[in-house]
Parts: C-alpha cells; structure tokens; sequence
C-alpha cells in the first residue's frame, strides 16, 4: 500500500455544487441548532451556518492512493469567507493536494479548494482540509509545518456547552457524508472503535455554533473564517463544551468533551 505523491500540486476539474434552503436546515439541524435557533433551522427569514462553506466547497472526491480507507481521519479544517453564504446558491470548486507529510505512524495529507459563484466567478469560500492515513508513514518525507499555537495564560472569555444527540449522526450524515465509519458498527470496529463515531465535521459545525453566538452576536456576516485540528473522536450522545478566547477579531477556541478530552484543539477564527 502507499499513497500517490504525483497528486501534489494537481489541480482537479471544476465541480459545481448547488444547495436549496431544505438542505442548509438539514445541515443546521445535523449540527444540534433547534427550536432557539429558528433563524437557521426554518425558512422565515433563514439564515446559514457559517461552517456550511465546508460542504459546499468540497469538490470531487479522488483516491490518494492505495490504503484502507477504515484507516483515514478528518485532522484539520479551515475556510475562509468572502460573503455570507445564502440559504440557496451554488459554486464551482476546484481543489488539490498540497503536500503529503511523513508523520511515523501515519501520512498527513492536506488539500486546499477554492469556490467560486457560479454566476459571476467571484470567490465566495477559500477551504483546507488535511487527512491522516494510519500505517501510511516512514517514507523518508517532510514532516510538515509546525503550528505554534497556545492557549492564552488567562481564563477563557466565553465557555459554551452543547449536547450532542445519541442519533446526531444519522441526522448529519443526510448532508451528504456516508461514511459507514460513523453509522456501522462492524465498520467502525475495523476503525477500532466499539461503536460508530461522530463526524468530525459535525463537531466542526457544533464549535461554530458556540462561537457564532458567543462572539458574533448570531450574526453569519460577522464570521468570516475558523481553522481547527481534530484531536479525538467524538460519540453521539457526549456533550462538548468550546473554551474561547477573545481578542478583538481574533479568537482562539478549544472544544472538550466533559471529561476534559480535548477534540479539537488549535482553534482560530476571525470574527469582524
């Protein structure tokens, strides 16, 4: 098994990706907002969740190799907003590999895309993402950038706690995301798991929630970018709670699972 190294610096085709209002009240509802967040989960005057722009700016999916895929995580994620997403519309995204790091016991591959109006070409959502393959690594490469990131030596600004919903997969996964990882049991016991864990990017969408109400006053325009690294799986049912740091637009956030276990740590988001 290895990965497929040409793929660096390919660009793939353009893919275009159109959503309706139904699916940006499903994807509000796959990341726990409800009945207090009606402006997000019902069509009178609807609004979008930020972390939205994750799903609508993933392009095509392609192989990065050969590799059990019960062996690939979701590490990072980061998106960048040029305007508030609406709650129907649609982009043309084109991505690539950016590099493929030797982590020992794994790769790190990591994947820029860049989304653009479909009418007019304007950019509307710059993404990064980067994914951990187990058993991939000690092929001699770079082991990749270091991020010097630290908590502020000072109690957080806001701490938020949500809870997530024993079913809170099988609700996100209707956005499009089937990975079996987080819906079957034997799948997930071959991930090592003794049951189905949640999507990452449901958690991703859970922080965002926290930060867009605790630093944005709910507002979707005022958020304009979040970056975070997933630490440790998450199981439907377990609440998180998000520490956040203020400083002026910039914020650094942590989210944890009661227990103290840190899922996604390394955060940052511009709020204006």
């Amino acid at each position: 098994m290895a990965l497929d190294h040409t793929l660096i610096g390919v660009e793939t085709p353009p893919h275009e990706r159109t959503w309706t209002s139904k699916d940006t009240m499903l994807y509000a509802l796959g990341v726990g907002a409800g009945t207090d967040e009606l402006a997000f989960t019902t069509e009178k005057d609807q609004r979008v969740l930020p972390t939205f722009a994750v799903l609508a700016a993933q392009a095509l999916g392609r192989r990065l190799g050969d590799y059990d895929p019960a062996l690939l995580v979701h590490a990072e994620q980061a998106f960048e907003l040029h305007r508030e997403l609406p709650a129907a519309g649609g982009v043309r995204t084109t991505s690539k590999v950016t590099g493929m790091y030797d982590k020992g016991s794994g790769a790190l591959v990591t994947v820029e895309a860049t989304a653009v109006d479909l009418d007019t070409g304007e950019p509307v959502i710059a993404s990064r993402s980067s994914v951990f393959i187990r058993g991939e690594g000690g092929f001699g490469g770079d082991r990749g950038p270091k991020d010097t990131w630290a908590a502020p030596d000072r109690a957080p600004d806001h701490k938020v706690t949500y809870s997530t919903r024993p079913e809170q997969a099988l609700i996100y996964r209707l956005s499009g995301d089937y990975n079996p990882l987080h819906s079957d049991p034997a799948f997930a016991a071959r991930a090592g798991f003794d049951r189905p864990i949640l999507h990452g990017l449901c958690t991703y969408g859970v922080t965002g929630r926290a930060l867009l109400h605790a630093v944005a006053g709910s507002d979707p325009a005022r958020f304009k970018a979040m970056a975070g690294r997933f630490s440790s799986p998450v199981f439907p049912g377990e609440s998180l709670t998000v520490s956040i740091w203020a400083d002026g637009a910039d914020v650094l956030f942590r989210t944890a699972k009661d227990d103290g276990t840190v899922v996604i740590d390394r955060g940052r988001a511009t709020i204006a």
